[in-house]
Protein backbone atom coordinates (compact mmCIF):
# COMPACT_ATOMS: atom_id res chain seq x y z
CA UNK A 1 0.00 0.00 0.00
CA UNK A 2 2.78 2.46 0.88
CA UNK A 3 4.42 2.31 -2.55
CA UNK A 4 1.22 2.23 -4.61
CA UNK A 5 1.21 6.02 -5.16
CA UNK A 6 4.88 6.22 -6.07
CA UNK A 7 5.72 7.08 -9.67
CA UNK A 8 6.90 4.33 -12.00
CA UNK A 9 10.09 4.87 -13.98
CA UNK A 10 12.09 3.01 -16.58
CA UNK A 11 15.34 1.57 -15.26
CA UNK A 12 18.11 0.13 -17.38
CA UNK A 13 19.44 -3.10 -15.86
CA UNK A 14 22.56 -4.71 -17.24
CA UNK A 15 22.27 -8.48 -16.97
CA UNK A 16 24.97 -10.76 -18.42
CA UNK A 17 26.29 -7.87 -20.50
CA UNK A 18 22.88 -7.09 -22.03
CA UNK A 19 20.73 -4.05 -21.33
CA UNK A 20 17.18 -4.72 -20.17
CA UNK A 21 14.69 -1.90 -19.64
CA UNK A 22 12.21 -2.52 -16.80
CA UNK A 23 9.45 -0.45 -15.25
CA UNK A 24 10.14 -0.09 -11.52
CA UNK A 25 8.74 1.89 -8.60
CA UNK A 26 10.65 5.13 -8.04
CA UNK A 27 11.69 4.76 -4.40
CA UNK A 28 13.91 7.85 -4.49
CA UNK A 29 11.03 10.10 -3.45
CA UNK A 30 10.78 10.80 0.21
CA UNK A 31 7.27 11.01 1.65
CA UNK A 32 6.37 12.66 4.96
CA UNK A 33 3.22 13.54 6.82
CA UNK A 34 2.48 17.22 6.49
CA UNK A 35 3.64 18.93 9.70
CA UNK A 36 0.18 20.43 10.18
CA UNK A 37 -1.39 16.99 10.12
CA UNK A 38 0.94 15.69 12.81
CA UNK A 39 0.39 18.81 14.91
CA UNK A 40 -3.40 18.38 14.73
CA UNK A 41 -3.54 14.70 15.54
CA UNK A 42 -4.17 14.73 19.26
CA UNK A 43 -5.18 11.13 19.68
CA UNK A 44 -1.82 9.49 20.15
CA UNK A 45 -0.95 6.67 22.44
CA UNK A 46 2.60 6.03 23.50
CA UNK A 47 3.93 2.55 22.91
CA UNK A 48 7.14 0.89 24.07
CA UNK A 49 8.48 -1.47 21.43
CA UNK A 50 9.09 -4.91 22.89
CA UNK A 51 12.20 -6.94 22.16
CA UNK A 52 12.12 -8.19 18.58
CA UNK A 53 9.01 -6.26 17.50
CA UNK A 54 9.07 -4.71 14.03
CA UNK A 55 6.79 -1.99 12.66
CA UNK A 56 4.84 -4.75 10.88
CA UNK A 57 4.26 -6.67 14.10
CA UNK A 58 3.14 -3.49 15.89
CA UNK A 59 0.80 -2.52 13.03
CA UNK A 60 -0.75 -5.99 13.08
CA UNK A 61 -1.15 -5.82 16.86
CA UNK A 62 -2.60 -2.28 16.96
CA UNK A 63 -4.41 -1.90 13.63
CA UNK A 64 -5.03 -5.52 12.66
CA UNK A 65 -3.01 -5.14 9.45
CA UNK A 66 0.77 -5.42 9.07
CA UNK A 67 0.57 -3.38 5.84
CA UNK A 68 -0.02 -0.24 7.94
CA UNK A 69 3.57 -0.32 9.22
CA UNK A 70 4.31 2.76 7.10
CA UNK A 71 1.88 4.82 9.20
CA UNK A 72 3.85 3.96 12.33
CA UNK A 73 7.12 4.84 10.62
CA UNK A 74 5.93 8.15 9.19
CA UNK A 75 4.08 9.34 12.30
CA UNK A 76 7.26 8.80 14.30
CA UNK A 77 9.46 10.25 11.56
CA UNK A 78 11.52 7.09 11.47
CA UNK A 79 12.56 6.35 7.93
CA UNK A 80 15.48 3.98 8.35
CA UNK A 81 14.05 0.60 9.20
CA UNK A 82 17.37 -0.73 10.52
CA UNK A 83 18.73 2.24 12.44
CA UNK A 84 15.63 4.06 13.68
CA UNK A 85 14.09 1.15 15.60
CA UNK A 86 15.56 -0.72 18.58
CA UNK A 87 17.56 -3.84 17.92
CA UNK A 88 16.55 -7.08 19.61
CA UNK A 89 18.83 -8.15 22.45
CA UNK A 90 20.48 -10.76 20.22
CA UNK A 91 21.05 -8.29 17.35
CA UNK A 92 22.28 -5.61 19.77
CA UNK A 93 24.88 -7.97 21.18
CA UNK A 94 26.02 -8.89 17.66
CA UNK A 95 26.20 -5.20 16.73
CA UNK A 96 28.31 -4.37 19.79
CA UNK A 97 30.73 -7.23 19.13
CA UNK A 98 31.02 -6.28 15.46
CA UNK A 99 31.51 -2.58 16.24
CA UNK A 100 34.02 -2.90 19.11
CA UNK A 101 35.55 -6.32 18.50
CA UNK A 102 35.41 -9.63 20.31
CA UNK A 103 36.38 -9.18 23.96
CA UNK A 104 35.94 -5.38 23.88
CA UNK A 105 32.21 -5.27 24.55
CA UNK A 106 32.66 -4.24 28.19
CA UNK A 107 35.68 -1.98 27.74
CA UNK A 108 35.23 1.63 28.80
CA UNK A 109 33.48 3.76 26.20
CA UNK A 110 33.54 7.00 28.21
CA UNK A 111 33.15 8.40 31.74
CA UNK A 112 30.25 10.30 33.31
CA UNK A 113 29.83 12.32 36.49
CA UNK A 114 26.96 12.01 38.98
CA UNK A 115 24.78 14.23 36.77
CA UNK A 116 25.41 12.05 33.73
CA UNK A 117 27.68 14.52 31.94
CA UNK A 118 30.66 13.13 30.05
CA UNK A 119 33.88 13.87 31.94
CA UNK A 120 37.54 12.92 31.86
CA UNK A 121 38.53 9.74 33.66
CA UNK A 122 40.49 11.65 36.31
CA UNK A 123 37.40 13.58 37.43
CA UNK A 124 36.66 12.72 41.08
CA UNK A 125 33.06 11.77 40.25
CA UNK A 126 33.93 9.83 37.08
CA UNK A 127 32.15 6.54 36.55
CA UNK A 128 32.95 4.40 33.54
CA UNK A 129 30.34 3.53 30.93
CA UNK A 130 31.13 0.40 28.93
CA UNK A 131 30.67 -0.02 25.22
CA UNK A 132 27.77 -2.35 26.01
CA UNK A 133 26.10 0.13 28.37
CA UNK A 134 26.52 2.97 25.86
CA UNK A 135 25.02 1.00 22.95
CA UNK A 136 22.23 -0.43 25.13
CA UNK A 137 21.21 3.05 26.33
CA UNK A 138 21.30 4.35 22.76
CA UNK A 139 19.15 1.42 21.65
CA UNK A 140 16.63 2.06 24.46
CA UNK A 141 16.07 5.67 23.31
CA UNK A 142 14.44 4.21 20.18
CA UNK A 143 11.90 2.13 22.09
CA UNK A 144 9.10 4.67 22.78
CA UNK A 145 6.94 5.59 19.79
CA UNK A 146 3.64 7.33 19.10
CA UNK A 147 0.70 5.32 17.87
CA UNK A 148 -2.16 7.04 16.05
CA UNK A 149 -5.49 5.99 17.47
CA UNK A 150 -6.93 3.05 15.52
CA UNK A 151 -10.13 5.08 15.16
CA UNK A 152 -8.26 7.49 12.82
CA UNK A 153 -6.76 4.89 10.49
CA UNK A 154 -9.74 4.80 8.11
CA UNK A 155 -9.64 8.60 7.86
CA UNK A 156 -5.91 8.54 7.14
CA UNK A 157 -6.34 5.87 4.48
CA UNK A 158 -9.35 7.61 2.90
CA UNK A 159 -7.47 10.88 2.62
CA UNK A 160 -4.12 9.31 1.80
CA UNK A 161 -3.32 11.54 -1.18
CA UNK A 162 -4.13 14.77 0.66
CA UNK A 163 -2.14 13.81 3.74
CA UNK A 164 1.21 13.52 1.99
CA UNK A 165 3.63 15.97 0.53
CA UNK A 166 6.42 14.85 -1.75
CA UNK A 167 9.78 16.24 -0.69
CA UNK A 168 12.58 17.11 -3.07
CA UNK A 169 14.62 14.08 -4.10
Amino acid sequence: MYFKNFDKIYYDFQVAGKHQLHIVTDITKNLRFKKEILANITVYDEYDIKDGETPEIIAEKIYGNAKYHWIIMLVNERYDYLNDFPLSTYNLEQHITQKYGVGNEYDTHHYVDLSGYIVDEWNAEATSVSNYQYEDELNETKRRIKIVSPSLINTILKNFNSLWVIAVR
